[in-house]
């Protein structure tokens, strides 16, 4: 009898061990956190995986911000595809949610404030602000979900990128790997350029344009010489010789200097007015938030602040199809604020973080999902010149920025792009030169008030002062008493405080 017992005993084990081996939890997540999903066990996106769906996921719908210039008629064309891949690779579908660059911080700043539930959102250091956003908890830090969801494309990003992501030592969005270099300089007009036989060789730096502003001005009626958006133009600290904390190059000390005081700053303001004056300046400048269709083929000049390899031909489809010379005022380098310009955050508010970062690597790892989410259909939005390379068809009905979606060394160049391009890119990415501060980041926990006082002072005098629109002579002195009114004095002292901490712990001296 005792024997009957012990063997009825190990069948009953027995069959308790295959139960919880065989799982039972229809895919959901042991750890029991709601809208938690088992992951596949190979990597999603990679060839291995080409093709294959885990059969214990159970179908989610993610919703995914971004921005663009301007939202597309055939954008639920491209939707449709979309969800055609990733149902079949993760099975999941997205809310393909694309707003406007222009009212995209507000919308996004309002969806975030009220709890609305969304799982992927394009961030930057200028646009629904990264390190803003990370210290009011809208996105959830990444890391053990990027080690277990997105190997891939944690590797293929490097570790300082990934650093400057950090917040107290966690990271909380993907970078959208492209150029992580920033070159200041101005693009003009080719034709005009050799209309007028104007000399580029002779601008070396930004108040070396003049002449041909003139030109345009005296030549070009309905043309615009200097094209400029209120918001989009800022004073950079790096034309001038100083790093992104106000460091000077070369100072050993790391002093930083409140920039609106600095005699730079009001040389480039009263050289802006006095272009405003002249007419060179659309009269808008202070007001205007991008370059839409009303100036597409109109204007000149513009400023950039991001020079990477290929830009001209970027440069072409969006100013009209005319071409453009790029004239570079600095060398390139590489800061923390130029690896944060374009990332991938999930909410705070996702029901489904896992399946988030699955689509992320997906996005990341599978080039026809991204040259779909960058260019479009083929055959309607572009045609394929080579294997490399597509000619974008005007007015096709789309029109997307790739370096919104993820790593655009995975997709296709446009027409007028060197082929070596990405070669060129990714060279120019670890040789440029490196900012002394590179990877400080200011905690402004301990000043919150002035913080915010200060930074709505700026968003109220910089498109006036950067775009020439009011007499510096009147306003500069007035907007420097409200800062230092509203501390940043303060501030200053207490970056200096932090950057002395930050130059110990780092071996800077």
């Amino acid at each position: 009898m005792k024997r009957i017992q012990m063997t009825l005993l190990l069948l009953l084990c027995s069959i308790v061990i295959l139960s919880a081996c065989g799982g039972g939890n229809s895919g959901n997540s042991s750890n029991g956190k709601q809208g938690e999903t088992a992951a596949p066990s190979n990597n999603v996106g990679s060839k291995d995986n080409e093709g294959s769906k885990d059969s214990d996921l159970p179908e989610v719908e993610l919703i995914w911000y971004y921005g663009v210039s301007q939202v597309s008629p055939d954008q639920q064309k491209i939707e449709d595809e979309v969800n055609k891949i990733i149902k079949e690779k993760i099975n999941a579908t997205v809310k393909l949610k694309p707003i406007d660059f222009g009212s995209y911080t507000t919308k996004l700043n309002t969806a975030s404030a009220a709890g609305e539930k969304f799982d992927l959102v394009w961030t930057a250091n200028w646009a629904f602000n990264y390190d803003e956003n990370v210290k009011k908890g809208a996105f959830i830090p990444l890391d053990k979900l990027l080690d277990e969801y997105a190997p891939e494309t944690k590797k293929a990003i490097p570790s300082f990128t990934w650093d400057a992501t950090k917040y107290k030592g966690e990271i909380y969005a993907v970078p959208n790997y492209q150029t992580i270099t920033s070159r200041y300089g101005a693009s003009i007009r080719k034709d005009l350029a050799e209309k007028y036989n104007f000399d580029t060789s002779t601008i070396k730096k930004i108040g070396d344009l003049e002449p041909f502003l003139k030109l345009v001005k005296e030549n070009e009626p309905g043309i615009t010489p200097l094209m400029l958006t209120g918001p989009g133009t800022k004073f950079e600290p790096f034309m001038y010789g100083y790093d992104d904390s106000g460091v000077k190059i070369g100072d050993t000390t790391f002093k930083t200097n409140t920039m609106e005081e600095t005699p730079e700053y009001k040389s480039f303001v009263d050289m802006m007015h006095s272009w405003f004056k002249k007419g060179y300046i659309n009269d808008d400048a202070s007001t205007v938030k991008q370059i839409d269709s009303v100036y597409n083929g109109k204007y000149a000049t513009s400023i950039e602040s991001a020079m990477k390899p290929g830009y001209e031909a970027e440069k072409k489809s969006n100013n009209g199809g005319y071409d453009v010379i790029g004239i570079p005022f600095t060398e390139a380098t590489t800061r923390r604020t130029s690896n944060i310009t374009t990332l991938t955050a999930v909410s705070r508010t996702s029901a489904n973080p896992e399946r988030a970062v699955q689509l992320i690597e997906l996005v990341n790892n599978d080039p026809e999902l991204y040259n779909l989410l960058s260019f479009g259909i083929e055959g309607t939005h572009y045609e394929k010149l080579d294997d490399k390379t597509v000619r974008v068809t005007k007015g096709g009905g789309y029109v997307a920025q790739n370096w919104v979606f993820g790593n655009v060394f995975n997709g296709y160049l446009v027409e007028g792009q060197a082929p070596d391009t990405w070669e060129v890119t990714k060279k120019l990415n670890e040789s440029a030169f490196v900012q002394p501060t590179f990877g400080f980041m200011f905690d402004d926990s301990s000043v919150k008030a002035e913080f915010a006082n200060v930074n709505a002072l700026k968003a109220e005098y910089e498109p006036l002062l950067m775009t020439g629109t009011v007499d510096p002579e009147k306003y500069l002195p007035e907007y420097q008493e409200k800062l230092r009114k509203a501390g940043s004095d303060k501030l200053r002292e207490e970056m200096q405080k932090q950057l002395d901490a930050w130059v110990v712990e780092n071996g800077k001296k």
